[in-house]
């Protein structure tokens, strides 16, 4: 075999894999894009909520913690929920959730100026979110990989996967590759992937978030103000770079392809975070959309296929593949080396593909 370990896709996940497993052996990865972090990986709102996610994300997410704070990858942020009159059971639910601090009106307004009064109720919130330099991330992943051996290929999309008793050839950018392991790493492309390898494909599902870059509101200074978030969890507002993103937390099914944002959608969106603010939308700079990837049960995949030797999982990270990547690409490396991996086994078990099939 030409490599060890063939990881197709050069997002987050894949990128990290390459630096955890270029130490056991001969990696390549192989990207259809020209560049890395193109498509999900690229379009993120980076965030690092450690208590964000189902117990199987916000497990991986925890675990990340004393990654993230030796990386210089995070800056201060802090996170707000909002909600309006008469959602106080919903409210109490963050607050426990999220381990958020209550504020009166005065205090949440003092942070975030605009506010609405009239519609906002309940405010709480957290200083323990941070923004991630998810740039800085990858190019930090990517140079660890390099540094050790691995290969890494953009502008070389999958065209074809066989196998023999050997292990795996793989077309891609019209070379032939061999590996005896291939990690499956695609994002959206994921159970294309698998298919393509004659793999059963376990329901991952692609949908979309849309993104609105907006000036920031009322000629503030933004940069510290914390994220917001709609109690319904149908809006978010974050600061970025001057400016404000603002999204109304779509996600809806999509195939997999090269997203962009529907325009009614983010009109719906921007409807329901003006109504909780003073300062209305009167234009955008920019938008976009992502592809957000979750298995039926919304945890993350990551593991040997039980019915596909030398075929592994590492997908389905949906909305939290940045703040769940340190640990998520150790437990990768520790299943494939056969080492015993610090996760709890209840989590290895959520995660793992057999729980599909």
């Amino acid at each position: 075999m030409e490599h060890d370990f063939l990881i197709i896709g050069g997002g987050i996940a894949g990128v990290s894999a390459a630096a955890r497993l270029a130490p056991l052996g001969r990696v390549l990865l192989v990207e259809g894009e020209e560049n890395l972090a193109y498509h999900a990986s690229g379009r993120s709102a980076a965030l690092y909520a450690p208590h964000y996610g189902n117990a199987a994300v916000v497990a991986l997410s925890q675990a990340s913690g004393e990654y993230f704070q030796a990386s210089g990858t995070l800056a201060p942020r802090g996170l707000m929920f909002v909600d309006g009159p008469g959602q106080r059971a919903r409210f109490e639910t963050h607050l426990h959730d999220f381990e958020l601090e209550e504020l009166s009106l005065d205090q949440a307004r003092a942070m975030v100026p605009i506010l609405n009064p009239e519609t906002v109720a309940y405010a709480g919130h957290t200083t323990r979110t941070w923004d991630i330099d998810t740039d800085l991330l990858i190019q930090n992943f990517a140079r660890e990989a390099r540094a050790q051996g691995a290969q890494i290929r953009t502008a070389a999309p999958v065209t074809r996967i066989t196998r023999d008793r050997a292990g795996w050839a793989v077309t891609a950018g019209g070379q032939v590759h061999t590996a005896r392991l291939i990690v499956n790493a695609a994002g959206a492309w994921a159970d294309q992937i698998a298919a393509l390898a004659g793999v059963a494909p376990i329901g991952l599902q692609p949908c979309r978030r849309s993104m609105a870059r907006l000036p920031a509101p009322g000629g503030h200074d933004v940069s510290g103000w914390p994220m917001v978030i709609g109690g319904n969890e149908d809006w978010y507002m974050k600061p970025d770079a001057g400016a404000v993103i603002v999204s109304p937390a779509d996600a809806d099914p999509m195939e997999p392809h090269d997203a962009f944002a529907d325009d009614m959608v983010l009109a719906e969106g921007l409807a329901r975070y003006e109504a909780m603010v003073t300062a209305p939308v009167t234009r955008m700079l920019a938008n976009w959309a992502g592809l957000r990837t979750f298995a039926p049960d919304r945890a993350p995949v990551i593991g040997h296929d039980p019915q596909a030797p030398g075929f592994f999982w590492l997908a389905g990270q949906g909305g939290y593949g940045f703040q769940s990547a340190p640990a998520a690409c150790q437990l990768a490396a520790d299943l494939i080396a056969g080492r015993a991996p610090a996760l709890p086994p209840e989590t290895i078990a959520a995660l793992a593909p057999d729980r599909l099939r």
